[in-house]
């Protein structure tokens, strides 16, 4: 009797179960004798077949990606402030290094004895009675503050005489003074020495 209930797989109407219908108790095909085994090949060669990426998976991977992405450049502008904090951070140490310089030569000018220097070093300026010396070059112009004399060491030593000797020889020449003058070099336009004929 239970074999007259039961209705061929196709014509069943699908649905809920209720009353008068029949319910489907879970068994596998194979145990179901009045279906064919050639009916049961095609539907596990489907199942074989079927591909392993779902839409479900294609989403979740579509979605992981633009996450990703989103990451990464908010991870790449989080960089690029961290370097350009720490940039403006050293400008500011060098910033504040220099406003305390600038505040102890604003204190030294405070200084009557540093202005009197300066004046003496930048201008020339003298006190009253004191005697001011100017130091010429071999051009005969006066040395400036930042030129730098030559070091006496590193000049051939010359042969040391007395200063009695010095003062002597020029007691000599001038009681006999040379008869004709060294000849005096001409300059020629473009800056060469020329002796005269």
């Amino acid at each position: 009797m239970a074999d007259q209930r039961r209705t061929p797989r196709g014509s069943r109407p699908r649905g809920r179960a209720g009353p008068g219908r029949a319910v489907r108790t879970g068994r596998p095909a194979a145990a179901n004798p009045a279906t064919p085994a050639a009916g049961r090949a095609p539907q596990t060669a489907e199942r074989r077949l079927r591909p392993r990426l779902t839409g479900r998976a294609a989403i979740l991977v579509m979605v992981m990606a633009v996450l990703a992405v989103s990451y990464a450049s908010s991870l790449r502008a989080y960089l690029e402030q961290r370097s350009h904090i720490v940039e403006l951070k050293a400008t500011i140490a060098e910033r504040r290094a220099s406003i305390d310089e600038l505040e102890q030569e604003k204190q030294r000018w405070e200084d009557p004895a540093y202005v009197s220097q300066q004046a003496r070093e930048r201008f020339g300026y003298v006190k009253p009675g004191d005697t001011p010396f100017v130091v010429l070059g071999d051009d005969g112009e006066p040395l400036q503050s930042e030129a730098e004399l030559t070091d006496p060491d590193s000049i051939a030593p010359q042969e040391k005489r007395a200063w009695y000797d010095d003062a002597w020889d020029s007691v000599k020449l001038a009681g006999h003074p040379p008869t004709q003058a060294p000849p005096i070099p001409l300059r020629k336009i473009d800056g060469s020495d020329q002796q005269p004929d």
